[in-house]
């Protein structure tokens, strides 16, 4: 293999502690938080890239009806294409399952998921306000303060329609 090429591996059992050691260290504890549901990433299908061998990124989704959702995404080193990679490989998941969306909440405070998202097809359709401070009832180690000292109140949801394919 190459020095530096970006795997994608579905995520197996045995990768679920490490996985749930990761997701504790990035989101603050083992659970994520999203329009009233409370997520444990760990648990939940996902994907894996691995870099030299080491973890470069993973994504955990749930699929529902017609709607695939990404719950977490996070790339150890932003801005190299690890969340771009991980995102198509969700993309193929979805048509596999004949799932025809992608959907993922974020933040308010969450500028650069909300560039990073518009910027590959994904649309606003929705923002609930004070969604994310009654999400801090779940989980109280959501910070009252965000992204570039933003106030975090409200949650934002995008939408990717996938073609037929």
């Amino acid at each position: 293999m190459a020095e530096n090429t970006l795997r994608i591996k579905p995520v197996v059992n045995t990768d679920r502690a490490a996985l749930g050691r990761f997701v504790a260290s990035r989101w603050g504890a083992v659970t994520a938080v999203a329009h009233g549901t409370v997520f444990r990433p760990a648990e939940l299908p996902g994907l894996v890239a691995v870099r030299d061998g080491r973890l470069a990124g993973l994504l955990t989704y749930d699929v529902g009806g017609d709607a695939l959702e990404i719950v977490t995404i996070d790339a150890i080193t932003p801005n190299g294409g690890v969340g771009s990679a991980l995102l198509t490989a969700v993309a193929d998941e979805a048509r596999r399952r004949e799932v025809r969306r992608l959907v993922v909440t974020t933040t308010n405070d969450n500028l650069d998921a909300l560039r990073f998202y518009q910027r590959r097809d994904f649309r606003l359709v929705a923002v609930r306000p004070g969604a994310a401070d009654e999400a801090r009832r779940l989980k109280p180690q959501i910070p009252e303060i965000g992204c570039y000292d933003i106030p975090l109140h409200d949650e934002v949801d995008l939408v990717r329609e996938l073609p037929a394919g």
